[in-house]
C-alpha cells in the first residue's frame, strides 16, 4: 500500500489538495500543515469547510510575514521542522501543490531525505522574476520525480526546460474542488446579495506592498460604474491603512470591503457576480469552471495562466488606473464567455493523479 505525505500551508494548497486528500484513507496518507497562512480565516477554516481530516502534524512558525527577509528565514524554518517529521514518517512520496515557500521547503527537505517529490500544478510560468512564486515553482519542478501538469502548454514548458521527472497532463484539481462543492454553496454560504456586482480580490505583494501600485489599482476600483465587493486579505487591509487609503475605500459607496471569507462564501460570490477583478491565480482557474464561467480581468502585468486568456475566460488588464476603468466599462457591456469548456480539465484531475501514483508506487 502506498504511503503519501501531503504538505500544505496556505489556502490555495488546501483547496487544491482537498480532492486528493479526501480520496485517500488515513492509512494511506499523512497530512502536514506548515502554518504558512497562520490566520484561521486563511487556512484552518478551509480545512474544516472542505472536509479534510485534522492534520497529523501542525507547525507554528515564528516567521509569518511575507517580507523579503522573512521569505528566506520562513523557508529555512519549515525545512528544519519538516526534516524531523519526514524522516520519521518515511513516505513513498511527498505531495506538494503550487509555488509557495511551503512547497519549496517541502521539496528541498524531501529530496535531501531521499524521498521523491510529486508536484501538483507543475509547469506554470509567468516569466516575471519579480514574483517570488516564480523562483519556487521552477526549483520545485526540477526537483520533482512526478510532475502533474494542468495543461498541455504547461507540459511543453517542462519539456522545453528538460526537467528530470516524468510529466503527466491531468487538468487542475481546483476544478475538481468546484465540481465537488458547488451544489452545497447556497446552503453553506452566509452571504446573500440581490444587486448586480463585480467581485474583486487583490493580495499579491507586487500589487499591495507598493504604494504607487496600490493607489493605481484602488483608484480604478473607486471609479467603477458598478458596485464592487472585495473580500479583503489581511495583508491588503494592512497596506491600505499604512498607505492612508483605508478610510477612503471603507467609506466609498462603490467598493464594499468584506472581512476574510470562507470557501463557500467565495464560491457564492463567484457564481453570482457579473464578472471578476483579481490578481489571484486560483481565482483565474476557478472562474473557468463550467459551473461558474465568469469573465476575469487580471489585475497584473503578467499572468501564469495564459490558457484562460487564450480560451477567452480572462483578460490581462495590468494595474494602470485608466486601463482598469476602461476594462470594467467594456466588460459591463459584454461579460459573456463563448467557451463552455475549462482549459483546466473536467474535474477529474485528482483521480488521474492518484491512479498515476498508485501505478508508480505499487
Amino acid at each position: 500500500m502506498m504511503k503519501l505525505a501531503f504538505i500544505l500551508g496556505t489556502r490555495p494548497e488546501i483547496i487544491k489538495l482537498a480532492p486528493l486528500i479526501n480520496k485517500t484513507k488515513k492509512s494511506q496518507s499523512v497530512i502536514i500543515f506548515t502554518g504558512q497562512h497562520y490566520d484561521f480565516d486563511l487556512s484552518l477554516r478551509f480545512i474544516n469547510e472542505l472536509g479534510i481530516r485534522t492534520p497529523d502534524y501542525k507547525m507554528r512558525l515564528t516567521k509569518i510575514e511575507n517580507t523579503t527577509s522573512d521569505r528566506a528565514t520562513q523557508t529555512g524554518e519549515i525545512i528544519l521542522k519538516l526534516a524531523k517529521i519526514i524522516s520519521s514518517i518515511n513516505p513513498d512520496t511527498v505531495v506538494v501543490q503550487g509555488d509557495t515557500n511551503t512547497v519549496l521547503a517541502a521539496a528541498v527537505t524531501s529530496i535531501k531525505c531521499g524521498i521523491p517529490v510529486s508536484h501538483v500544478e507543475a509547469g506554470l510560468r509567468s516569466y516575471d522574476w519579480r514574483m517570488p512564486e516564480e523562483h519556487n515553482r521552477i526549483a520545485v519542478d526540477h526537483i520533482s520525480e512526478w510532475l502533474f501538469a494542468p495543461t498541455s502548454q504547461s507540459k511543453k514548458t517542462l519539456l522545453d526546460e528538460k526537467v528530470h521527472g516524468k510529466i503527466y497532463v491531468t487538468g487542475n484539481t481546483i476544478i475538481d474542488a468546484v465540481e465537488e462543492n458547488i451544489k452545497k454553496v447556497e446552503k453553506k454560504t452566509k452571504i446573500h446579495i440581490d444587486d448586480e456586482f463585480i467581485l474583486a480580490t487583490i493580495h499579491r505583494g507586487v500589487n499591495v506592498d507598493n504604494k504607487q501600485n496600490l493607489y493605481s489599482i484602488f483608484t480604478g476600483f473607486l471609479k467603477s460604474p458598478m458596485k464592487i465587493i472585495l473580500p479583503a486579505h489581511p495583508r491588503t487591509v494592512r497596506r491600505l491603512r499604512e498607505f492612508g487609503l483605508y478610510s477612503k475605500v471603507k467609506n466609498s459607496k462603490v467598493v464594499s470591503l468584506l472581512p476574510a471569507i470562507g470557501y463557500f462564501d467565495m464560491l457564492y460570490l463567484m457564481k453570482h457576480c457579473s464578472f471578476i477583478l483579481t490578481d489571484s491565480g486560483g481565482v483565474q482557474e476557478e472562474a473557468t469552471s463550467p459551473k461558474i464561467r465568469k469573465k476575469t480581468l487580471v489585475i497584473r502585468k503578467t499572468t501564469d495562466r495564459p490558457e484562460a486568456i487564450s480560451s477567452g475566460h480572462s483578460e490581462l488588464v495590468g494595474i494602470d488606473t485608466s486601463k482598469i476603468i476602461r476594462a470594467i466599462k467594456h466588460t459591463m457591456k459584454n461579460p459573456k464567455i463563448s467557451s463552455r469548456a475549462s482549459p483546466y480539465g473536467r474535474g477529474n484531475a485528482s483521480t488521474k493523479i492518484l491512479n498515476i501514483l498508485r501505478k508508480n508506487l505499487s
